[in-house]
């Protein structure tokens, strides 16, 4: 079922109008015939085939939420059976023993694992290239970049690979692949998709990439292990009030021209639906950045504790030795600044949902990130994602949605943020957004 939502396939696999079997199949034919965009780094062809045959026998396919969905699993999080190498060639291809949490709960719900998708070295960077795994390429134009740190999974969602995939994001990494790829992607607030450890000193969340918003929510609920959001599916019940700006957190970082036409676009499409949408002043401040920037590097020093600093790419040395002298600071510590809660969740005591540029930039080109050094990545890091960076920093649910293309037909995405425990608001919004401006499911 090439160009099916999740929604779609688990509802006629439940329906017995088609066997999970024939839905896998079709998502390995497809994996095969977009192999050089490099979505997945482990393709498991003959355990989902066996997974698929076992499901198509089960007699209670219409309880199942996601029955005969296939999905990808970004590789940092553990599929039993398959090696967990998190993009680097210091960690060992030693296979998991046992299904993260997460993967359980996707399996329990009738979803199909089958692969792990790429990512840059221990999730490093807006571009998913590494040297050991290669460079992952857009489905829109291969010549630039899927963005990262979950790029796998979101190029493997925009070319009709699979329906739904797991990503990761502690600066941005589910938000900024989605919009480069043309998919919805949704990081949630802390506590609701369980996790193991802190996750970048807290900033980090799992959340999925998803080929609509109606199946982000599906996927959020299995995660989640509750029911709840895919009942927000509904369109909001009353006008919201809506914050817009282009004001970025970062001084001196332009926003694209075409980035704002496709932000003014939806703007108007949710004030002429009703909704209270003004121009406002953002609630973020310049101080907020370094209190960002040194758990940033605090928590990938984290990440790699007990690896060889020798194996690791340049780039990624070079940022775990500034973060093993950081994280010495309190700066670097877990807890958010009480002035920074403070000052954000005043902000959203006014207005429902904040809308902004999910990047201020376009896509850049692919290739050379993997050799970059540390500088030159997060110069072009800098210009690139400064929206999505105080939402991790605060720890408040965001999600992008596409809005529109370039003139070179690159997608634009849109980011939505609301106060904890908005992720219900975020996805029923996003959902009118998506009917009033419809998308292509796929990349052309």
């Amino acid at each position: 079922m090439i160009g099916s939502s999740a929604v779609e396939i688990a509802t006629a696999v439940g329906a017995g109008e088609v066997s999970p079997i024939d839905v896998v199949e079709a998502a390995l034919a497809r994996i095969e015939a977009g192999a050089a965009l490099n979505a997945f780094c482990v393709v498991r062809r003959e355990e989902v085939r066996a997974e698929a045959k076992a499901l198509a026998h089960r007699a209670d396919l219409r309880l199942l939420p996601l029955a005969g969905v296939p999905v990808g699993i970004k590789d940092h999080v553990d599929v039993a059976g398959c090696p967990t190498r998190h993009g680097t060639a210091a960690l060992s291809g030693v296979p998991a023993a046992v299904d993260d949490e997460l993967v359980r709960r996707l399996r329990a719900a009738g979803a199909l694992v089958v692969g792990k998708t790429t990512l840059p070295e221990l999730c490093q960077g807006p571009f998913t290239e590494s040297v050991e795994f290669g460079v992952t390429r857009n489905p829109w134009n291969p010549e630039h970049t899927s963005g990262g740190s979950s790029g796998g999974s979101a190029a493997a969602v925009a070319a009709g690979m699979v329906p739904l995939a797991l990503a990761s994001g502690g600066g941005g990494s589910i938000r900024i692949p989605a919009s480069c790829c043309g998919v919805v992607g949704l990081k949630p607030g802390p506590g609701l998709v369980p996790r193991a450890g802190r996750g970048w000193r807290g900033m980090s969340e799992l959340g999925p990439i998803a080929t609509t918003v109606a199946d982000a929510a599906l996927m959020l609920d299995v995660l989640s292990g509750t029911d709840r959001y895919r009942k927000a599916m509904a369109e909001p019940d009353r006008a919201l009030r809506i914050g817009v700006t282009t004001a970025p957190p970062t001084p001196g970082v332009r926003v694209d021209p075409q980035v704002r036409v496709a932000l003014d676009a939806a703007a108007r499409a949710l004030r002429d639906e009703g909704h209270v949408v003004d121009t406002v002043a953002p609630p973020w401040r310049l101080r907020d950045q370094p209190r960002y920037v040194a758990r940033y590097f605090a928590g990938s020093a984290d990440d790699a504790d007990g690896l060889a600093l020798r194996a690791l790419e340049r780039r990624t040395r070079a940022i775990v030795c500034a973060g093993r002298l950081l994280r010495r600071l309190p700066v670097a510590r877990d807890e958010i600044p009480a002035e920074t809660a403070a000052r954000f969740s005043a902000w959203f005591s006014n207005y429902d949902v904040l809308m902004m540029p999910t990047l201020a930039a376009l896509p850049p080109r692919a290739g050379g990130w993997a050799s970059a050094g540390m500088i030159r990545t997060h110069l072009a890091t800098s210009v690139l994602v400064p929206f999505l960076l105080p939402f991790n920093l605060v720890r408040y649910p965001a999600l992008t949605v596409p809005a529109g293309l370039s003139i070179d037909r690159l997608p634009i995405g849109v980011q939505m943020a609301a106060a904890p425990g908005g992720e219900g608001l975020l996805l029923s919004l996003a959902a009118q957004f998506e009917r009033l401006r419809p998308w292509p499911r796929h990349a052309p």
